[in-house]
């Protein structure tokens, strides 16, 4: 809980805190590109850093007390004093460069600073080293690294995370909205906070209805969507401590999870006359789907490049990013993935075979189609999912010519705005549905329970009398930007965007148990409801 404090106080002296978890989160992600020592939060919180913690160039500053006098009326956590670790490896990765858990170079720079902060004995030697980090490495990476960190170490299960939405908003809204936002925020300041317009998010910025793909855009470019695929890569990071990469059946939510999203944006698509998703087959056909993103980065001030229709996929061979990887490669692995499902097992490292069996096969598939380094021989069966989110990504500048990055499909955060994104899971479930075609048919006795009988399931929706019907509508909502504008006004600045909601609906199952001739009614009624961006206002 954020301490709340009136004004009046808070310029009287600089008040002492115990340290708080949950504060130092939201001040650690909260306008990552300003110094640490600057207060965050709507209350002025400050993380009372050591003077050595602080990057060189505001190292004198504060040992003249010039900082200590700005800044010291806030409410100060105190930030523990450690013997820091060699982290001089996590500088290789530029500060104001890219980040993607999808390039293996990134991703193993991502993998020691988990590791490191997973070692720390203590929350407060945690919160230290991070203090140290944040200001000194690639703040994409420690955003990461420090979120993934939070969500498995044991001593910060409760602490809540802000949506990567408020940290790094550039990634779902347009440099012009920034603008707008710049204007609010410097002509109503102070006192003049409340009177700040919010911004309205129009839903067809990226396109027109004359781009026939544009008719399900509201699906892909969806704030929420593009959440829960980030929480998914800080649930199952690629690599890691063990204890958080090798989590129980992580193959098989894999394909769960996205089987689940291919089957409902197909829906969507045929509900807008398109299509099913047309699976990427042919790696050296065009592509024919285009996509302009419109967004641009806030840490590097770069665009996220877009993809004209009609490009191939080209060998990537980019030195700065020490990435190299051939289409041959793709093809190489997609048919050692498909002889395995063929022959009903995989080659482990050790030239042993483990069958793919009922129980383990598709989370052994999964496990190998998102590698990790604990997965099945990821030398033989390569990285086929991964690589193809990168080679998408780089197809405007295979060999780096041009200087330029990744663009939205490469960066776990945003890649479901792509349309490219569902050719490439479509790919990758049509394999997964090759394996589960292979296995024998469930028998009776599988499937059934004895004396126990459904009678009936029925949806019944708040708004309407009508059985087994579902009600969506547009609703809007609305996010706050400034925890992720650097040196921006202090202040809320809120966008509105418009998105698709349903009515609650309640599922009802009837469910009899018949024992020895005694008949037991069970009716089980669950109620479901999509949660909201923040403040809503129905249409």
């Amino acid at each position: 809980m954020i301490l709340k404090l009136t004004p009046l106080i808070l310029l009287i002296a600089a008040v002492e805190c115990q340290f708080n978890s949950q504060d130092a989160t939201l001040a650690m992600l909260e306008r990552v590109n300003e110094p640490l020592f600057i207060p965050k939060c709507e209350t002025g919180v400050m993380l009372e850093v050591p003077t050595d913690y602080l990057p060189s160039g505001y190292q004198e500053a504060a040992i003249q007390n010039q900082l200590n006098n700005r800044f010291r009326n806030r409410i100060q956590i105190p930030i523990k004093k450690i013997q820091i670790p060699d982290v001089s490896d996590l500088l290789a990765l530029p500060r104001l460069g890219t980040f993607s858990t999808f390039v293996p170079r990134h991703r193993k720079l991502s993998a020691r600073l988990i590791t490191l902060f997973m070692e720390m004995r203590t929350v407060e030697d945690f919160f230290a080293l991070a203090a140290y980090l944040r200001d000194r490495i690639n703040p994409s990476l420690f955003v990461y690294a420090f979120s993934v960190a939070i969500m498995n170490r044991q001593d910060t299960r409760n602490v809540r995370l802000p949506p990567v939405s408020e940290t790094f908003p550039g990634r779902y809204v347009d440099g012009s909205v920034f603008v707008r936002a710049r204007e609010e925020s410097y002509i109503l300041s102070d006192s003049l906070v409340s009177m700040r317009a919010t911004i309205e998010i129009p839903q067809d910025y990226t396109a027109t209805q004359r781009e026939p793909e544009h008719r399900v855009a509201y699906f892909r470019e969806d704030l929420g969507i593009n959440l829960h695929h980030w929480h998914w890569h800080l649930i199952y990071p690629f690599e890691g401590p063990r204890e958080v990469v090798q989590k129980n059946r992580r193959g098989e939510l894999f394909y769960y999870a996205h089987q689940q999203i291919i089957g409902r944006y197909d829906f969507e698509r045929l509900c807008n006359k398109l299509p099913r998703t047309v699976r990427l087959q042919n790696f050296a056909e065009p592509i024919p789907e285009a996509y302009f993103p419109k967004l641009t980065s806030q840490i590097a001030s770069r665009n996220w490049q877009s993809r004209p229709g009609g490009l191939r996929m080209r060998d990537i061979n980019r030195e700065a990013d020490q990435l190299k990887v051939d289409i041959a490669d793709l093809e190489r692995w997609r048919a050692r993935f498909l002889e395995a499902i063929e022959r009903g097992r995989v080659e482990s490292t050790n030239g042993t075979t483990i069958p793919l069996t009922e129980q383990n096969g598709i989370d052994i598939l999964g496990d190998m189609m998102e590698p990790s380094q604990y997965s099945v021989n990821p030398q033989l069966y390569g990285q086929l999912h991964n690589m193809l989110h990168v080679v998408i990504s780089l197809i405007h500048d295979p060999d780096h010519r041009f200087l330029e990055t990744f663009s939205v499909i490469g960066e776990a955060s945003t890649a479901m705005r792509d349309p490219a994104f569902y050719r490439i899971h479509s790919l990758v479930n049509d394999i997964f549905n090759l394996h589960k075609q292979s296995l024998p048919r469930y028998t009776v006795q599988q499937l059934e329970f004895q004396g126990i009988q459904v009678r009936g399931i029925e949806i019944s929706t708040k708004g309407t009398t009508q059985r087994n019907t579902f009600m969506t509508y547009w609703e809007k909502s609305t996010v706050d930007l400034s925890r992720g504008m650097d040196f921006f006004p202090r202040g809320p600045v809120f966008a509105r965007f418009t998105h698709l909601q349903h009515m609650p609906f309640t599922l009802n199952v009837d469910v009899r148990s018949i024992t020895k001739n005694i008949l037991c009614c069970v009716f089980y009624e669950i109620t479901f409801r999509l949660p909201t961006l923040a403040k809503e206002d129905k249409l």
